[in-house]
């Protein structure tokens, strides 16, 4: 199975949009993620970008998925980009759907020049309760869903191990829904 992040971008009146497509967007994500889709997925707390991430068999699952939705069908969002994880550390849990904008939580991205050792890393932050998964794209760099929402407190998860290359680890605010 392919493990995929997919980046969204919203329309700029994303929040008067997204009304008359937020059911069946929510139900069919909440269905993906029963039959095992859907890993995670929330939008910004500005609206301006989502970010999902899709367990699939083929790449080209990746674009029926997002192009299906109804967001993307209601022109919630006009754009994405999608890139399959080289190696994934999944989640140990699969929390609660939480609509409300309260489960704030930080992607932290990077590079790393030690694949091998920085999975070493992830694989404690997630055992100690910092991380909810993350992974490794060919290149090299990393995406990971950190629970903490202060930017500082999530990239301190890596940036203390001296495994990512601390000029280019960046975090993004993210609303952890499923």
């Amino acid at each position: 199975m392919i493990v995929a992040h997919v980046a969204i971008t919203a329309a700029d009146d994303y929040l008067a949009r997204r009304e008359g497509h937020r059911q069946a967007h929510l139900e069919r994500i909440v269905a993906l993620r029963a039959r095992g889709f859907c890993l995670a997925g929330g939008p910004a707390p500005d609206g301006r970008t989502a970010d999902l991430f899709y367990r699939v068999e083929q790449p080209g699952d990746v674009t029926r998925l997002v192009e299906e939705d109804p967001y993307f069908t209601g022109g919630v969002w006009t754009a994405y980009r999608a890139r399959s994880f080289s190696r994934f550390l999944e989640p140990w849990e699969q929390p609660p759907v939480v609509i409300d904008g309260s489960r704030r939580a930080t992607l932290v991205e990077g590079l790393t020049a030690d694949v091998e050792m920085a999975s070493f890393a992830l694989i404690e932050a997630r055992g100690a309760g910092r991380m909810v998964f993350g992974g490794f794209f060919p290149d090299g760099e990393t995406l990971a869903l950190m629970r903490a929402s202060d930017p500082a407190e999530a990239v301190a998860s890596l940036a203390e191990t001296d495994l990512w290359k601390p000029e280019t680890l960046r975090t993004r605010p993210f609303l952890h829904v499923l």
